[in-house]
């Protein structure tokens, strides 16, 4: 059957930034395909809810409170999924995001720091749970990258350079890493989560995102936990260093923040 490729039976996956928006619906979605999943994020309320909703699917769910803007951090979660469930055949780098900045005010600093939280991040991770990973078979890496690492709008420069180098760097790590680990990624349009909230809280501003936007609709997370689960699962497993473009259609910005020329 063709949907049995969609399964991830007895995958144990690892999801950062899992606490709520994207990730959250990421381990979720992977839990209702059959993994189990450690979950992170800095704040343990949120994770209880999320590891609440993984267990109404049948499945576990390992929460590790960290701070994820730490790479170290990050990469010991693939020591505690070897740690808890004895293997690793998923990762899903979720974390990162940056404010947008007007480009004369963001500063080297700035830059770097978003580099570190979108890109290092995922290095850190993948590089710790590779070796896992070849034990275990093989498996797939799925990077969350943004459609404003190919498109351009103001004020964006620092975030979208960090989620272009996230692109690039999925389709280095492919080649390094094939044939038995797959590496993807997601390039996300405007999905309604909490980062995104003060805008389309504003019913004006959504409405203009909306028409702006061939689908002409703000995305869900479970619109992107569909795609990770595809990413994840053997539907994909003639995919490797592709970046999957889930955004609506958007071939330029949908969200114009008024910045004024120079």
């Amino acid at each position: 059957m063709i949907l049995d490729r969609f399964r991830v039976d007895g995958k144990i996956a690892v999801i950062t930034g899992s606490g709520r928006g994207i990730g959250a619906a990421a381990a979720v979605a992977l839990a209702e395909a059959g993994a189990d999943v450690v979950i992170s994020s800095r704040t343990e309320d949120d994770l209880a809810k999320v590891a609440a909703r993984v267990a109404e699917t049948g499945r576990r769910a390992h929460a590790v409170p960290a701070d994820l803007t730490d790479p170290a951090a990050v990469g010991a979660l693939a020591a505690a999924a070897v740690e808890r469930f004895g293997r690793l055949d998923i990762v899903v780098n979720n974390v990162g995001g940056t404010l947008p900045r007007p480009l004369l005010e963001s500063t080297p600093e700035f830059l770097e720091e978003a580099f570190r939280f979108n890109v290092s991040s995922a290095h850190a991770l993948t590089t710790a749970a590779a070796p896992a990973m070849l034990e275990a078979g093989g498996g797939a890496v799925v990077n969350i990258s943004s459609n404003m690492g190919r498109i351009a709008g103001r004020g964006f420069a620092a975030y979208g350079t960090a989620k272009a180098a996230l692109a690039h760097y999925t389709r280095l790590a492919a080649v390094d890493l094939a044939p038995r680990i797959r590496v993807n990624a997601i390039a996300v349009g405007s999905v309604a989560t909490s980062a995104l909230e003060i805008v389309v809280g504003n019913p004006e501003i959504k409405a203009k995102m909306e028409a702006a936007t061939p689908l002409r609709r703000i995305g869900d997370p479970e619109d992107i936990g569909a795609t990770v689960v595809f990413l994840a699962s053997p539907a994909s497993a003639y995919f490797t260093g592709k970046v999957l473009e889930a955004d609506g259609g958007l071939q330029t910005p949908n969200l114009d923040l008024g910045l004024p020329d120079l």
